[in-house]
């Protein structure tokens, strides 16, 4: 059952575009001056579709939902460990990724099961421990491995085949979040997660 496999769960994995964002890719005129991309992974991918925009006059922007910043917020209260995986690479999820204070963050990624076994090895963590957040094709290498693999609602269908559990949200609009609580729920640390996070805002 899914609730069994949520009750091992360590760490909580997402992709991005499609899970952490409506999968919409914003791109937008540079200013004429101003700073540019020097990041070395979108430099060595530089014009390799579906990577990364490295462009003098391209900014790439993305949309995320609130209540997923708070779903990262309520994992760590909880005792999980997250991360992104994802294939494109973009300063805007270094940045996002920055403010969550997210434990593991790879871009890049073409391979997701790579990034598996690169988290596992430096966690200690085994995949049994490790869930998975996916909508599309390219997710399902590391979603057949993870010990609970999640579909956001409108994931692909070769992926909400195979996972153990469905967010009732689409992604970008708080799937995330059904994720996580899903998870604290099944290992019963929900309500006092909430209470925590709730008290830790109010004495700020």
């Amino acid at each position: 059952m899914s609730i069994e496999r949520a009750k091992k769960i360590k760490v909580i994995l997402f992709d991005v575009d499609g899970v952490l964002t409506d999968g919409t890719i914003w791109l937008f005129p540079a200013p004429a001056s101003g700073p540019r991309s020097t990041d070395s992974d979108a430099q060595k991918h530089a014009g390799l579709s579906g990577y990364a925009i490295h462009s003098q006059n391209m900014i790439e922007a993305k949309g995320f939902h609130a209540h997923d910043g708070t779903a990262v917020s309520l994992a760590r209260l909880g005792g999980l460990k997250s991360g992104l995986v994802t294939k494109r690479i973009s300063e805007t999820v270094a940045l996002r990724a920055r403010d969550l204070n997210i434990d593991f963050v790879i871009q890049g990624a073409a391979n997701k099961s790579e990034a598996l076994d690169q988290i596992m090895a430096n966690s200690g963590i085994s995949a049994e421990a490790i869930a998975f957040v996916g909508d599309d094709v390219i997710d399902l290498p590391i979603m057949r491995r993870c010990g609970l693999a999640i579909a956001v609602a409108n994931a692909r269908p070769q992926v909400a085949e195979i996972a153990h559990y469905h967010t009732p949200s689409r992604g970008g609009q708080g799937a995330a979040r059904d994720a996580v609580e899903y998870i604290l729920k099944a290992q019963g640390t929900l309500e006092r997660v909430i209470e925590a996070y709730i008290q830790a805002k109010t004495s700020l």
